[in-house]
């Protein structure tokens, strides 16, 4: 089982960008997949998570109405489209499946990926 990001890079303020995370092999259930994130010198933060099949998305209030969440029908494709970038933006950011727990919680996330670095100048 295996997470990868990418689509990362370094864009300037304002600009948009879309992450990809590409889920290879089997899991035990794929409920539901999510962004999180980790910035310079902080914890790991929860971005979004989709839910495939209740069709909820969730977004942390940072990114609420800049970046969305989707997912292919197969279940082995998540994508973040983040638009109105902002520096704070800066983090190297991962995908992870749900297992099971608070969506807002990384502990509630197994299958980890290695993260794609995205750099937001001003």
């Amino acid at each position: 089982v295996q997470l990868q990001a990418s689509g990362g890079g370094l864009v300037q303020a304002g600009s948009s960008l879309r992450l990809s995370c590409a889920a290879l092999g089997q899991f035990e259930s794929r409920r539901g997949m999510a962004w999180f994130r980790r910035a310079p010198g902080k914890d790991r933060e929860f971005v979004a998570s989709l839910f495939y099949d209740s069709g909820f998305n969730y977004y942390a209030d940072s990114v609420k109405g800049r970046f969305t969440v989707s997912g292919d029908n197969a279940r082995s494709m998540l994508s973040l489209q983040m638009n109105s970038l902002k520096t704070e933006d800066t983090a190297v950011y991962y995908c992870a499946a749900y297992v099971s727990g608070d969506v807002y919680k990384s502990t509630s996330y197994s299958y980890w990926g290695q993260g794609t670095l995205v750099t937001v100048s001003s």
